[in-house]
């Protein structure tokens, strides 16, 4: 046989074990996609209990060597949102960080695998965040809590700076950041709009659903939010933003059901005032 025909003979069989590789994937693929189809949703729809149920549900696939490291991703998303969503329900603060910190288990086990993936440091950053919330009274536990994200925060910064998931955990940050050490309001706001702009760029190159590639809806939320709690509030913008994030998701409870009446109250008590 001619080193020609070898070499092809080769790449052939090269090409066959990549299929059938690829074959065998597919199915986890397909099932893991739809779980994580149901995650994204039913965290808009601040559904607490079909989060916990649905990470449950991705553990079977944990091992799947292709697939792990986003595995783990959307099972500490989906303790994240639980938790986030638990907030706005008013949740036990035991169980929120009960949620938190196995969501932090699941970031981090992806990140030890693929160290550069920015949006589980992203997550991670957030569910410390949220920790240091919950644990204010505590000064010592925040110090410890803020040693763990601040170097998260550079690293996502130096390698990801546009990443709209970032700004959008960023914003929050800011906002209560003093604007002496570089925070404040107008910053926060900035960060946001930035984030937004970023996300709808991202949106049209974003093929593959186990990437995570939202953003949009919960930038303008932040938009929202932050419009109607700024020290001069600007209820038509965040009228305006929060219409806009319940276009693209129209059965998200949190905007739907908490922050649109929120606004619709400012803009009542505005008017009678006028």
């Amino acid at each position: 046989m001619s080193g020609k025909r070898q070499s092809i003979l080769v790449a052939i069989i090269l090409a066959s074990i990549s299929a059938a590789v690829v074959a065998s994937d597919d199915p986890v693929r397909v099932s893991v996609t739809r779980l994580v189809a149901k995650i994204q949703r039913a965290d808009y729809e601040g559904d607490r209990a079909a989060l916990k149920r649905l990470y449950e549900e991705l553990a079977p696939f944990v091992e799947n060597k292709g697939l792990a490291v986003r595995i783990r991703y959307w099972r500490g998303f989906a303790l994240w949102r639980r938790a986030t969503n638990g907030f706005n329900d008013s949740a036990d603060p035991k169980e929120l960080e009960q949620d938190l910190k196995l969501a932090l288990d699941e970031f981090s086990d992806a990140i030890a695998k693929e160290p550069g993936f920015v949006d589980a440091k992203v997550g991670m950053v957030s569910c410390l965040s949220n920790l240091i919330y919950l644990n204010q009274k505590d000064p010592m536990r925040v110090q410890e809590l803020i040693a763990q994200s601040s170097p998260l925060v550079q690293e996502a910064k130096a390698t990801a700076a546009d990443n709209p998931r970032l700004l959008w955990v960023l914003g929050p940050i800011l906002w209560n950041t003093p604007p002496e050490r570089g925070g404040g309001q107008a910053k926060a706001i900035e960060m946001l709009e930035k984030g937004l702009e970023a996300s709808r760029k991202q949106i049209a190159s974003a093929s593959d659903p186990l990437e995570p590639s939202w953003g949009e809806p919960e930038l303008l939320m932040g938009l929202a939010w932050s419009n109607l709690n700024r020290t001069t509030p600007d209820l038509k913008a965040a009228e305006r933003y929060a219409r806009s994030a319940l276009e693209l998701i129209p059965y998200w409870h949190y905007v739907r059901d908490l922050l649109m009446p929120q606004i619709r109250a400012a803009r009542a008590k505005q008017n009678r005032n006028i």
